[in-house]
């Protein structure tokens, strides 16, 4: 590195420059590039002295990698009350200020992101084969880069630069890339034209064009003028570029080592006299730092030597010995050879070896796994093309003919290249041959095998796979295996290069996928950002090459997954039907068929039976070894891309349906510092050590092996019957009720046996694992919840998972220890609504089953098993007989975590947020001697409704009367609060009545399904009256949301008022001219992009990811898809943001609160586990951990958060103005039609940019401005004059949003697809691949009545919804009413303001410190 002393002879101060420092611009690298050009940019006609790089403020926190700026919805201390407003500047803490305390900041200045230009349209591929999407061809030329084919990035550089499509000096930045990968190529293909062509390109093409030159660009031209010239040419050159460089710029050259050699820098000096002036001040490093290569990997082949064979017990496979558990096998051998040695006790550098070793790639292992099988019965005298029932065998044969198939297509790539007159075929390899030419088609063919099979696994075999979800799948495998191919090469290469030479040595070019991470600050690097931070507004760059654009992928994912449907064949072994003779015959493995759904042709990829014979049989594991836990501490986050595994990719957040502004967002935030509690939170889940409780796990491997049903172990063989078919009958019904019936049985023996293969993967694992310490690295979710990374084995698995897991370090018990122990056998158990004392004489009183519970615990009286949580139960006795066998219990050193779960955390947030007291007193926020359960309070309350009924004559009171429990009402109170629809409630309250009673309906002859809305409409009604405060803020968020979402921000105002080229006159009757004006209006309507924006306390931002992602035809090589692909420049789904921000504005809570709690506990010296609100720790930390839990709740709810939300939303979207309706029969709503007709007005567009330009005036600092500003009269000012309250623009979708609403039927539906769209999971990118319907292939919908209103009408004559017996009397007149009313009322824009924020009840939320049942 080049360190350079303080300037001795400048006038101007100068940056001090260094090596690692700066950004740099890769010239091979199609995933982390992101057009983020240098800052250093100079010209050669002015010179201009470079800006100073900015430099950390010496207030700013710089605790750790990340270091601090504030940014939160909450503040550590109470908010001001002296009226005067937050200034416009951060607030920052003192250095030593904890990382768990909350970070005040100023909510008046948000992150805010600022307006994206609209894309360049798209155009089509020409003559050349250069598409004409922006996005495509910086990706097709990135990976021209990568894989030499220079010709063809020139190709794509000179489209780019034929129209101003991209910045200068984005566009400059690509220049660069390609004269670093031509200087490259050079020292590979020699050719005599190299250096002349070079030349003539920069003077052509980026000095001729005017291009911002930087000093990489000058850089690379010197080195090609070192490595081309010698004598009075190479003086002439080198004094040239030299002579384009300002003064100040010399300095920068200087720090561009990855290009130029200390050799090239001495003949430059030799020959440029400036240059050995400045040389002096700068120390280069010694010859052996030069030459100084890293340090080859430990060796560990040692462990492995001379162990004895493995004869611990092993995990009976499900049916037989076979495919996934044999590619599971392979990956976790090594651990049986050093059964006995837990690699913790290794030195770091051999851990990580070891670590980097279950990460690395396991394609090759399954090529060489499935060569093995395929010679062993070749061996055997087999033929394996007969061999059923070898499916390794199988797919040797499949790769070795996919091989051959990709083969003769890559040997077209240059074909369809070179052709003049190109054809479909020969476009499409254009655009997808660059790609593919980074691997090789032996590596494809293996991981579109495995991504195929492992896809239709996962997704079902019996029904096959959605075609876009199969080609997402395998076009996302194959774009990470590449990833990992370049990553090794280029690893490969950094041990084999040697240092640079003149004419001899090759360009140091540093890691296209780890430059960023080198940087001993790399979340301040310029060269990282795909954003550029000032102050709190955030420019993110508009093109991106971050992944492959979808068009490439989805042509990709065809063009190898049709490959393969014509070359993987099978042998179908079957019995004829009349001559019961064996016939076997070759038949393809997989079909490409289409079926309806939803209205719509959809394209499926069907597995032929016998292949779905065989999957069943076990799931594919081949890329298992990526998903494993880790064996040494995680990686610490420092980026939003460097942290957890070692040398697996890993992203610190979960981005949903390709939401691209969440990313940016989030880099942004890494950038200023504000996500270092978040990082740090995540580090802390991270380092929380693990090992297996090989007690528990005996005897789950036992249960296992047994094949029985014990515990949650599904049983080997379920023994389900099939009900008896009904005779025929006039009666439909009776026909499909056992159709839907015989449906269930078979889905529920199938959920078993894919149950049981999913515990076989984690048991196999768990066995490799039993004798290591183990890590869970972790990320987040859009939201900020965190979850592990490592797929099988983590504790957030199932009951048994659970169980066997305990802390690798133990604690002393001690008294209180103790005492929480046995309070935690009745959590587990199920007596965990009774006060401390009497779980822990729970405990007391069964000893004599806990102790024959861990003695005999399969041949006992099997007590544990009665426990809700039986696996859990069983380690925790376990736990207690051994602390109290041992001499003194309170010595005894415990590993087992024990649980403090919240009461239904949504409602304590809810309760707090609102100050609701008889809500707080439900949740236990309010101190008390025994613990309420809001669960049985909501439970009685639905019981008093259901009495009224009963003595009214209501047939479904009766039905239900007595039948009412705890159980039945759980899961919808608990999800209430998280978003779930009248819809999704009945279906779970549906699931509980069948649980509870399965003979409902023979009993009572009314169908559970009826009975369920019946009680989902009590439950309801019982949370709105018991949560008031909670269902007021409810419908507060959902308001502020719809109003965002109908917003145009002043830079999108600005953006269509200069293209606007309409004339500003009275509207023309001519058709032509309405339908044009119709467009302007639908062109309006399109730019409300404003999605929800808010920050967390720990000052993450949250950018829900709800868009109405338009459709786009892709035509590939196996049929034409229409394809959503979302961008951010979408507007947005205006249902679907309202209708998900409460529940995920407190997700994002509680996951603060989470993350607050364990940075403290960490400061404590607490090991620290979390699912979502049940948070662990050791038994005799159990009552340190639940302080911190309360403190970490009251600074949270301690300030105003719904005060500080609503500032923030002032803030961020000031100047906003927003589209509403306001009743036409009021009277603002007169004048201002009677407005509209005098000044001859009411067009949609006019009245948009009057009131922008009011608002403009009004916000001005010249009176007279502001003079003329309230002089205008437009329909704002009318609204305002007369002083009308803002309508609330949300209701009808509100309607089935909130604490206790009941929706009619219509809404109920809509809302429910529209929240399972919404909140339907935690799963990463789903790559944007929403729907594969055939273009232009559309069907009738059924639109008849469902089974369940057939059933109501029959029994009752009227409809569910129209019944007066579920509470939600909604007649027919009224729906048609509400449809018409839907459209009344007078459209009119209106500055964006906010409602008040709802009154706060009296709960004081310091009582929560009294609260013993907050968490136990």
């Amino acid at each position: 590195m080049l360190v350079r002393p303080p300037p001795a002879r400048r006038s101007l101060p100068l940056p001090r420059i260094s090596s690692v420092n700066r950004p740099q611009l890769i010239s091979r690298n199609p995933y982390t590039y992101y057009f983020r050009a240098s800052s250093r940019i100079f010209t050669t006609s002015r010179p201009e002295v470079s800006p100073r790089p900015k430099r950390r403020n010496a207030s700013q926190d710089t605790h750790g990698h990340i270091f601090q700026r504030s940014l939160a919805t909450a503040l550590s201390e109470s908010p001001r009350q002296d009226g005067i407003p937050f200034p416009n500047t951060y607030m920052h803490p003192l250095p030593h200020s904890r990382l768990s305390d909350l970070r005040p900041f100023d909510p008046s200045a948000p992150l805010l992101l600022m307006a994206e230009d609209e894309p360049y349209p798209r155009s089509r591929i020409n003559s050349v084969g250069v598409p004409g999407s922006v996005d495509e061809m910086l990706s097709v030329f990135d990976a021209c880069l990568q894989v030499g084919k220079l010709d063809r990035a020139t190709l794509v550089l000179l489209r780019l630069g034929e129209k101003p499509i991209i910045p200068g000096r984005e566009l400059l930045a690509l220049h660069n890339q390609y004269l670093r990968a031509a200087i490259d190529q050079a020292f590979e293909q020699p050719d005599s034209e190299w250096a002349p062509s070079l030349h003539k390109w920069y003077e052509v093409y980026i000095r001729g064009r005017g291009l911002p030159q930087n000093s990489e660009t000058i850089a690379c031209m010197l080195k090609v003028s070192l490595l081309s010239s010698q004598g009075e040419h190479l003086e002439h050159l080198v004094t040239r570029y030299m002579g384009m460089l300002p003064d100040d710029a010399i300095y920068q050259l200087l720090s561009e080592t990855h290009i130029l050699s200390q050799q090239d820098f001495g003949v430059i000096s030799s020959i440029y006299q400036p240059v050995s002036q400045l040389l002096e001040e700068w120390e280069f490093p010694s010859e052996d730092e030069e030459a100084h290569e890293e340090a080859a990997p430990p060796e560990v082949d040692h462990l492995f030597e001379g162990k004895p064979e493995d004869d611990s017990p092993t995990v009976r496979p499900t049916e037989q010995k076979g495919l996934g558990l044999k590619s599971l096998r392979g990956v976790l051998s090594f651990f049986s050879k050093i059964k006995g040695v837990d690699i913790s006790t290794l030195p770091l550098a051999e851990r990580r070896e070891i670590q980097s070793r279950l990460e690395k790639d396991c394609v090759d292992a399954a090529i060489a796994r499935w060569r093995e099988e395929n010679q062993s019965l070749i061996k055997m005298g087999l033929n394996s093309m007969l061999s059923t029932g070898a499916l390794n065998s199988q797919l040797y044969e499949w790769h070795r003919d996919l091989e051959r198939k990709l083969q003769e297509e890559f040997d077209l790539f240059d074909e369809s290249e070179m052709r003049e007159k190109k054809h479909t075929e020969d476009q499409d390899r254009c655009l997808y041959a660059p790609f593919l030419r980074q691997s090789d088609p032996g590596r494809l063919a293996a991981v579109t095998i495995m991504s195929v099979l492992n896809a239709i696994s996962s997704a079902g075999v019996d029904s096959g796979i959605q075609l876009s979800l199969l080609l997402a799948q395998l076009s996302k495998s194959v774009e990470d295996d590449i990833r990992h191919v370049v990553r090794e090469k280029h690893m490969e290469s950094k041990f084999n290069k040697k240092a640079p030479k003149r004419k001899s040595g090759q360009v140091a070019s540093p890691d296209p996928l780890t430059t960023q991470a080198a940087s001993p600050d790399p979340l301040t690097t310029e060269a990282a950002a795909d954003v550029e931070t000032k102050d709190n507004f955030v420019s993110a760059a508009n093109y991106r090459i971050r992944s492959w654009p979808m068009t490439i992928r989805v042509k990709i994912g065809a063009i190898l997954l049709s490959s393969l449907l014509n070359t993987a064949k099978m042998t179908v072994v079957r019995e004829h039907p009349e001559t019961k003779e064996i016939v076997s015959q070759r038949q393809p493995a997989l079909a490409h068929n289409s079926i309806h759904r939803k209205g719509k042709r959809i394209g499926v990829i069907i597995p032929n039976k016998a292949l779905v014979e065989l999957l069943k049989r076990e799931p594919r594991g081949d890329f298992l070894a990526r998903h494993l836990p880790m064996l040494v501490e995680p990686e610490p986050w420092t980026k939003f891309d460097k942290g957890g595994f070692l040398q697996y990719p890993s992203q610190l957040l979960r981005i949903k349906n390709g939401e691209k502004a969440q990313r940016i967002y989030a880099e942004a935030a890494v950038d200023r510092g504000d996500m270092e509690q978040v990082s740090k939170g995540l580090d802390v889940l991270g380092r929380t050590a693990w090992k297996i409780n090989q007690p528990v796990f005996d005897v789950i491997l036992e249960a296992w092996n047994s094949g029985d049903q014990i515990g949650n172990i599904p049983p080997i063989d379920p023994q389900i019957p099939l009900p008896v078919e009904p005779e025929p009958s006039e009666n439909p019904l009776e026909r499909r009720r056992w159709i839907r019936a015989v449906k269930a049985v078979e889905n529920e023996k199938s959920g078993l046996h894919s149950q049981r293969c999913f515990m076989n993967f984690q048991l196999e694992i768990a066995n490799a694992f039993r004798d290591q310490t183990f890590y869970f690295p972790h990320n987040m979710d859009f939201r900020g919840r965190a979850y592990p990374m490592p797929t099988y084995l983590n504790h957030m698995g199932a009951d048994h998972v659970r169980g066997m897991l305990v802390f690798a370090s133990g604690k002393e018990l001690g008294e209180a220890g103790l005492r929480w122990l046995k309070v935690h056998i009745a959590n587990v158990f199920g007596f965990d609504k009774a006060s401390l004392r009497e779980r822990e004489q729970f405990a007391m009183d069964h000893l004599s089953d806990i102790t024959d519970s861990v003695v005999n615990p399969l041949t006992g009286g099997r007590w544990w098993l009665q426990a809700e949580d039986a696996w859990q139960c069983l380690a925790a006795c376990f736990e207690l007989k051994a602390a109290l066998d041992s001499p003194d219990p309170t010595k005894y050193v415990s590993h087992l975590p024990v649980h403090q779960d919240g009461t239904c955390n949504g409602l304590q947030h809810y309760a707090a947020l609102g100050g609701d007291i008889w809500g707080a007193q439900q949740v236990n926020l309010e101190p008390g001697d025994r613990p309420a359960d809001v669960y049985s309070a909501v439970a009685e309350l639905v019981k008093e409704s259901v009495a009224e009924d009963v003595a009214e004559g209501n047939a479904l009171a009766k039905a239900i009367d007595g039948r009412i429990t705890r159980k039945v009402v759980k899961q919808t109170v608990m999800t209430n609060v998280y978003g779930v629809t009248f819809i999704g409630a009945k279906a779970q309250v549906l699931k509980q009545l069948d649980t509870a009673y399965p003979d409902f309906e023979l009993e009572t002859g009314v169908s559970p399904k009826l009975i369920s809305s019946y009680i989902t409409t009590k439950i309801f009604k019982a949370l709105s009256t018991m949560f008031r405060g909670a269902h007021d803020i409810q419908y507060w968020l959902g308001e502020c949301a719809g109003r965002i979402c109908r917003a145009l921000t002043p830079e999108q105002i600005d953006q269509l008022e200069k293209g606007d080229t309409m004339p500003t006159r009275r509207p023309n009757t001519n058709p032509r001219r309405v339908v044009k004006q119709m467009r302007k209006h639908d062109d309006i309507l399109s730019r409300f992009r404003s999605t929800i924006v808010w920050t967390t306390p720990l000052r993450m931002p949250i950018v829900q990811p709800y868009r109405k992602a338009e459709s786009r035809v892709i035509p590939t090589s196996m049929q034409d898809l229409n394809l959503t692909i979302p961008e951010r420049t979408d507007p947005v789904d205006r249902r679907k943001q309202l209708q998900a921000f409460p529940p995920n504005f407190i997700h994002s809570l509680d996951a603060s609160h989470m993350l607050l709690s364990a940075l403290e506990c960490d400061e404590l010296g607490l090991s620290f586990a979390a699912v979502h609100d049940s948070f662990w720790t050791h038994a005799g930390d159990v009552d340190v951990m639940n302080r911190v839990l309360r403190d970490s709740f009251i600074k949270i709810h301690s300030d105003d958060v719904i005060g500080r939300l609503s500032s923030e939303f002032e803030a961020r979207f000031k100047g906003a103005i927003y589209l509403t309706r306001i009743d036409k029969s009021s009277p603002a709503a007169a004048k201002i039609n009677e407005w509209r007709k005098g000044a001859r007005r009411g067009r949609f567009r006019e009245e948009l940019f009057e009131e922008a330009e009011r608002q403009r005036l009004l916000m001005s600092s010249d009176p007279e401005e502001v003079q003329r500003g309230r002089e205008m009269v437009t329909p704002a000012s009318i609204f305002q004059e007369m002083s009308e309250p803002q309508p609330m623009s949300t209701a009808e979708e509100m309607e089935t949003l909130g604490l206790g609403n009941i929706p009619d039927a219509g809404a109920a539906k809509a809302a429910d697809a529209a929240l399972k769209s919404a909140l339907g999971g935690e799963d990463e990118d789903n790559n944007g691949l929403d729907a594969d319907s055939e273009a232009g292939d559309v069907v009738e919908a059924n639109s008849g009545p469902s089974e369940e209103e057939m059933e109501w009408r029959s029994k009752f004559g009227t409809s569910p919804f129209e019944a007066h017996v579920m509470g939600a009397v909604v007649g027919l007149s009224s729906l048609k009413a509400r449809g018409k009313n839907k459209h009344l009322g007078e459209q009119v824009w209106l500055p964006l303001t906010f409602p008040s924020v709802p009154k706060k009840g009296d709960f004081d939320v310091t009582r929560l410190k009294e609260s013993k049942y907050f968490f136990s």
